[in-house]
């Protein structure tokens, strides 16, 4: 589908907004409201917005307008951060939620600061756990279902501890529009439906199937009002008793039981491995674009390192003069091949792998790996580097991606920021349903399912109390005074490194808005094919890639960007249209 011309918004030019479109009422979190229905490579504005005191952009519109009735009763961008987060466990259940893990990158005015809530895997936990009796790597779907592949949460403890920092609101306050919503119910969206209607394996729980489906299997239609007493009493536990509530008692023991009770591929948790859980607060991987710095989550995290190396090998390029098309495609595609390159071997959890983080991104390096790309022909497939301050011995090559993810993003008036990532993995996770009503995450399958390769120990293998690699990539941009000017992030298993370094040249090289931004066609490398997303104008570079030797494969490339840009007349926001999200704030 086309970009229409008048689309190609420069933000220099770009206005105010009305918010119209996209407003909900206060009352809305109390009446179910249908969203629009999502077309997968639609391209229609309808997730973008503007306000000049705060603005939420988010995955759903009762989670994005639950942001932004907590930031008009004068909450801070945690405190939306909470509330918005609480919500989309509700109606983006299949997404994230307190049964999985985040990423938040925080911006305070002065400093970046980031909060590892990524799950980690039980203390009984081996390096084996996905090998099959055969002693092979088990099939995806086979590990996936059921309680082998579930982490330690992390959710609820990053959102109160977060929220102790820099929250405004009392506790309670920002999780009662979630507990209102699970009472008084929500209509069930297209895309929830639809995303139902495809699913193989979560009707054969019990407590899913219950919630989710007819009595003869069939998911509940769009509109059909979904309540869950079940979260609400959860939710209300923990505005109570704090995060506790959710790591010890009964909420805990449900849990257990969930993972351990699965009759053909439980778990090992026990009640101490969520007891023990903590957020570790990580230093942000910060590096140059032009006159920007770019700030994003560190190991095990990737996608703050792979961004950065994506933009610091484009920067030797003049990305505002190419525009979208296939040169560009290829000079982003080529870098993106750099950065996987190096992901594989060296990003692990940096409490069991020494990764060298300042070699990665450091400038001088960046420009010998840019020296590797031939403008006019492409290099196929890349090899890891050489990084300077290396203090580790070189593992084997591993991958592991996540499915079922959100973003959001958030600036308060006070000009703080969240740009936070929050995943349970797969669709709908590890198709486990607590009692608590709540869906389990699969994060344990981020790890490499084989052990070891060629025989080195590979990077992200499995151990006990360890944090799977990630792609989640939050970021927060500051211009050159170091304000801040964009909160970026999406999500999307691996390919979430190449939408957010897409959109970042989008905003910063060729100055278009958020919701422009957003929507332009997919594209990049991960060290394989070059992949250009399908039903777009996208397709029409792929004859100009393979003239310069690309192996090109057009494929659905569904992102969720949510980006906010600060301009001199306020925010401006956009929600990826190929989701059904918006971006809406107060003025």
């Amino acid at each position: 589908m086309a970009i229409r011309a008048s689309r190609w918004l420069n933000l220099a030019g770009f206005g105010l907004l009305s918010l119209a479109s996209v407003s909900l009422t206060s009352a809305s979190l109390a009446q179910p409201v249908a969203p629009s229905p999502e077309a997968p490579t639609g391209r229609i504005a309808k997730g973008a917005g503007a306000a000049t005191k705060d603005m939420v952009a988010a995955a759903n519109p009762l989670a994005a307008q639950a942001g932004r009735e907590i930031l008009a009763a004068g909450g801070s961008a945690v405190d939306a951060a909470v509330a918005v987060q609480l919500v989309l466990n509700l109606v983006e259940p299949q997404s994230s939620g307190i049964g999985g893990g985040a990423f938040m990158v925080f911006w305070d005015g002065k400093t970046v600061t980031t909060l590892d809530g990524r799950e980690t895997a039980p203390a009984a936990a081996k390096p084996e756990r996905f090998l099959g009796a055969d002693g092979k790597p088990m099939k995806f779907y086979e590990a996936v279902v059921g309680g082998r592949s579930v982490g330690v949460p992390g959710t609820v403890r990053l959102l109160e501890e977060a929220h102790r920092r820099w929250g405004k609101l009392p506790w309670r306050q920002v999780i009662e529009p979630a507990i209102r919503l699970a009472e008084d119910g929500f209509s069930i969206s297209p895309r929830l439906n639809g995303l139902l209607s495809q699913e193989k394996y979560l009707a054969a729980n019990p407590v899913a199937r219950a919630y989710f489906f007819e009595a003869d299997g069939t998911p509940k239609a769009v509109g059909t009002v979904l309540k869950n007493p079940a979260l609400a009493r959860t939710l209300r536990a923990i505005a109570e008793k704090g995060a506790d509530a959710f790591y010890t008692g009964e909420i805990a023991e449900d849990i257990v039981a969930t993972v351990t009770g699965h009759p053909t591929n439980p778990g090992d948790m026990t009640l101490d491995d969520l007891k023990n859980y903590k957020v570790v607060e990580r230093e942000a991987v910060c590096g140059p674009y032009r006159v920007y710095k770019v700030c994003g989550m560190a190991p095990p995290s990737s996608g703050g390192i792979a961004v950065q190396q994506i933009l610091g090998i484009l920067e030797t390029r003049d990305m505002a003069a190419l525009k979208p098309g296939p040169e560009a495609a290829h000079w982003i595609a080529e870098a993106g091949r750099l950065a996987f390159a190096d992901r594989a071997l060296y990003v692990a959890d940096p409490a069991f792998v020494n990764v060298p983080v300042k070699g990665l991104i450091d400038p001088g390096y960046l420009k010998s790996r840019a020296a590797l790309i031939d403008p006019d022909k492409s290099m196929g497939k890349a090899k890891p580097g050489d990084p300077p301050f290396q203090k580790t011995f070189l593992f084997a090559p591993s991958e592991g991606i996540e499915f079922g993810t959100s973003h959001m993003s958030i600036v308060d008036r006070d000009g703080r920021a969240v740009s936070m990532t929050t995943t349970i993995e797969d669709g709908f996770g590890a198709r486990l349903m607590t009692k608590s009503g709540f869906l389990l995450n699969n994060e344990l399958t981020d790890f490499s399912f084989a052990p070891e390769e060629d025989g080195k120990p590979v990077a992200n293998r499995v151990e006990a109390g360890k944090r799977p690699r990630s792609s989640m990539a939050p970021t927060i941009v500051l211009d050159q005074g170091d304000k801040l000017y964009a909160v970026v992030g999406s999500p999307g298993g691996s390919l979430i490194i190449n939408y957010v370094a897409k959109t970042l040249v989008a905003l910063l090289d060729w100055k278009l808005d958020p919701q422009v931004a957003a929507d332009l066609p997919n594209l990049g490398s991960r060290n394989g094919p070059t992949e250009l997303e399908a039903g777009t104008e996208a397709e029409g570079w792929k004859a100009g890639l393979e003239a310069k030797g690309h192996e090109v494969k057009l494929i659905d490339q569904n992102s969720g960007i949510h980006a906010i840009v600060v301009t001199p007349t306020g925010l401006v926001g956009g929600a990826d249209s190929r989701r059904e999200g918006v971006a809406i704030g107060n003025n």
